[in-house]
């Protein structure tokens, strides 16, 4: 069965003084319906760039540079913004970390999610009504009737990601793409959304693009995990595969760097140095600097090797690196 969304060699930059930053450069995967794949990397990373890059949502000066996103065999790079409009909120959804981009202040939240169901479908306004009340009270919001009639700053910041969320399910769209959307939400009510978007996922077959830092987050909900760092994918496969036994160093590293992993009393452990600059991008593999099994050969740029259900960029995996491979 061919793949939901195809996404071959992205490549997606910024114009600035210093030149063309590249923020997304040769990023590959493929997605298939009732798929959950997660996007990690520290703040910085470029993770959230294809998302964005995904419903053409790049504004000037950023620009796509390269490659190929295709959503049910349709090819949305360089596509109209007709099409694209036809394909946002209804096939293709996305829920931003800030809610205030969602979210407009002067209007009342039933106005917004009774004109987004109307936007792409024939239906009185009665019947999208009760199909934005359904997706506040999947959301977890316990009086949706009265939430309908309120307005944006009468919400507190975790309500009103709720209500973000909320807006994205009425159409239950083949494909849904999360930047960091429970970040806000306490830890009782991110384990609701978490719930509810397996259980949408699982129902409806829709393919979810998670985008986050918090690994653990990812562990309970993706199927498979895609790690970037300096704007490509490092490693990828199946969530407890990379999770459980890393390839790359920086995986190794993110995982190192969490707190349950580590045992009680002993100084966590970090990642030595800095993301680099995008700036300043020198040639070779963009982690090497902050690398204790780096060599020689890191000064030039491995390719994403596949084999089996498994992909890593770089020179000296970890199994190598341990005499395992």
């Amino acid at each position: 069965m061919s793949a939901l969304l195809q996404v071959r060699d992205l490549a997606t930059e910024f114009a600035t003084r210093e030149g063309r930053l590249r923020a997304v450069d040769d990023v590959s995967f493929d997605l298939h319906a009732g798929e959950v794949l997660g996007l990690v990397g520290e703040s910085g990373s470029g993770k959230s760039v294809p998302g964005f890059s995904i419903l053409g949502l790049i504004d000037p000066p950023g620009r796509i540079a390269a490659g190929s996103v295709r959503f049910a065999r349709q090819e949305l790079i360089g596509a109209p913004e007709e099409a694209l409009r036809a394909l946002r909120g209804r096939r293709i959804a996305m829920i931003f970390q800030n809610p205030m981009m969602t979210l407009n202040p002067v209007l009342s939240i039933k106005t917004q999610m009774v004109e987004t169901v109307l936007a792409h479908e024939r239906a009185s306004r009665a019947a999208a009504r009760e199909r934005a009340l359904r997706a506040l009270a999947r959301v977890g919001i316990a009086a949706p009737t009265e939430s309908l009639a309120q307005y944006p700053h009468q919400f507190s910041g975790g309500m009103r990601q709720r209500v973000a969320i909320a807006i994205a399910l009425p159409h239950e769209p083949a494909l849904i793409v999360a930047d960091e959307p429970t970040t806000a939400l306490d830890v009782t009510v991110q384990g609701q959304i978490l719930y509810e978007m397996q259980k949408l996922v699982r129902d409806t077959g829709t393919a979810l693009v998670w985008i986050a830092h918090d690994l653990a987050v990812v562990a309970g909900l993706a199927d498979r995990v895609a790690v970037m760092y300096a704007g490509r994918i490092v490693e990828e496969g199946a969530v407890a595969d990379v999770l459980d036994a890393p390839l790359h160093p920086y995986t190794r590293g993110l995982l190192d760097s969490v707190p349950a992993n580590n045992p009680v009393g002993r100084r966590l452990r970090q990642i030595p140095g800095t993301t680099p600059s995008l700036a300043r991008r020198e040639a070779g593999c963009a982690f090497r600097a902050r690398c204790a099994h780096a060599g020689d050969e890191c000064a030039a740029m491995p390719e994403l090797r596949r084999r089996d259900a498994r992909a890593v960029r770089c020179w000296r995996p970890l199994a190598h690196a341990e005499g395992a491979g």
